[in-house]
């Protein structure tokens, strides 16, 4: 298979980068090389803001019907190349089909937000706010953006939680694309200008190191950034960037929790962890990697989890057939499973091993099977780290209130799930859990687009979400206008206080 050497985007076009290091694409389920991606200069990086900065002022003084116009047609685009879309997803991460499918979808649904933004994007205004004086508020694009992207999502991240609200208040925006995962983001940047037709420089896209990324936090031009990432990075963007006068949006690391009661479902509720836990390899900020189980039910539970985990289907990610893909790459196959053996050596319960795992016909894979621990207790990492894999972590506890205290004292709130048939319980664990995002009987929390990500504690950085109404004030400030007219016939006009009125020229 011939290597695809790819370029950067700066103003719509594709250019070589004058880079001497380039990094690896492999295809996850094989383990080969199918493209090379530069790691672009600080210069490079550079010309990419100056491009956005140039392409600003005109966009952003396009009227809001224009703008919403376009992305329309986006969106039909994006539709229309969704099973080209999928499978580059599928083979650059090792997403299985359907779940490739959904990170394409989930770019279209934040588009469909976007093109309602003359409705949501409306202000505040009040006539007569004192006498012959009225007020309005309005909001306006900030400049030049940045997103910073991780590898798990290469099309929902960049073209679902950043671009499409951020152009569509009439912002440019320079994206740090993954260097693990580009080619999927390559792919619609590329169909964003052959068939949007949206005007040059308004996207640009970069692959670069953490050094040349640096510039992005610094430069003047450049006005908010929104990180997704480790907890460790994400601190330091946050930090700096913030520093140097901008907005940031810093989404971090996860361990997401469930707390299972004795009253629920059993059967539905260990469906929903399978799927929630094992979609994606695990590889996603809102897997559910920590299952709190009442004493009561453990045993039954984890028998009935390791059952259902079993009969995952392990393949090729772009196998139909296929429930559970590989992991995103060598290395990371090496990290996950070096956390299986830190369990064992923690004295966690081993129950399902998915290390060694061979797929025939694809042995030079990057596959991780589903891997079960039982008896994790307080003070193992193994409980309280971000694994990224497809690991499930069982504590046991006696009741709700130890549950629940167990998973508050977890220094991550990105998500948290309750699995009850009691009301009660439901609307307790919903009013005292830290987790930003909250399951009843949901294994996934995941909010629609018009609402925000809303991760709490060391999970998030920031004032505004990504997406919903936090994802429009982000990319916008407000603009409060008071005006007051003259009478034409009168030098003199009567204005109202609080005192009564008084005569002013």
């Amino acid at each position: 298979m011939s290597v695809i050497r790819k370029k950067y985007c700066v103003n719509g076009e594709w250019l070589e980068s004058k880079t001497d290091t380039y990094k690896a694409v492999t295809d996850s389920s094989t383990g080969e090389v199918i493209a090379e991606v530069p790691c672009c200069t600080q210069d490079e990086v550079e010309s990419a803001i100056a491009a956005a900065h140039a392409a600003y002022p005109e966009w952003s003084r396009l009227s809001l019907s224009k703008r919403t116009q376009m992305l329309f047609n986006w969106r039909n685009i994006l539709l229309d190349h969704l099973e080209e879309l999928t499978l580059l997803c599928s083979k650059e991460l090792g997403k299985n089909l359907d779940e490739a499918r959904g990170d394409v979808l989930k770019a279209i649904e934040p588009t469909e937000l976007a093109c309602a933004l003359p409705s949501i994007i409306q202000g505040d205004a009040a006539m007569q706010v004192t006498t012959g004086f009225d007020t309005s508020t309005y909001r306006m694009p900030l400049g030049v953006c940045a997103g910073i992207v991780p590898f798990n999502f290469p099309a929902m991240i960049p073209w679902g939680w950043m671009v499409p609200l951020a152009i569509a208040t009439g912002n440019t925006y320079v994206l740090k694309a993954a260097t693990q995962t580009p080619l999927t983001s390559m792919r619609i940047l590329e169909l964003f200008y052959e068939e949007g037709k949206f005007p040059k420089g308004i996207v640009n896209l970069v692959t670069c190191g953490r050094k040349e990324a640096e510039v992005l936090l610094t430069d003047p031009r450049v006005k908010a950034v929104t990180f997704v990432g480790t907890t460790q990075v994400g601190k330091h963007i946050y930090s700096i960037a913030s520093e140097h006068g901008k907005r940031v949006q810093a989404q971090c690391e996860a361990k997401n929790h469930a707390l299972v009661l004795e009253d629920c479902d059993l059967e539905s509720t260990t469906n929903a962890i399978i799927n929630s836990t094992y979609g994606c390899a695990g590889m996603r900020c809102m897997a559910l990697p920590v299952v709190v189980v009442q004493e009561s039910i453990a045993d039954e539970f984890v028998k009935m989890l390791k059952e259902k985990a079993q009969k995952l289907t392990v393949g090729c990610a772009y196998d139909p057939a296929t429930k559970l893909g590989p992991v995103v790459s060598a290395a990371h196959q090496k990290r996950v499973c070096d956390w299986i053996q830190k369990g064992v050596d923690e004295g966690a319960q081993l129950v399902l091993d998915g290390r060694g795992i061979k797929v025939p016909g694809y042995e030079n894979g990057f596959f991780v099977g589903p891997t079960i621990f039982d008896r994790v207790k307080p003070g193992m990492s193994v409980g309280d780290c971000e694994i990224f894999g497809p690991v499930t972590l069982v504590k046991r506890v006696k009741d709700f209130d130890e549950g629940l205290a167990l998973m508050n004292a977890n220094p991550f709130a990105n998500g948290s799930v309750i699995f009850t048939q009691s009301g009660y319980y439901a609307r307790k664990f919903s009013f005292l859990t830290d987790g930003g995002m909250v399951g009843i009987n949901v294994g996934i929390p995941v909010p629609s687009a018009y609402f925000p990500f809303s991760g709490n504690k060391d999970s998030f950085f920031g004032d505004l979400h990504v997406l919903g109404k936090d994802g429009v004030r982000f990319y916008t400030r407000a603009k409060t206008v008071t005006t007051h007219w003259y009478d034409e016939s009168s030098r003199h006009v009567k204005v109202g206080t609080w005192e009564g009125s008084v005569e002013r020229e």
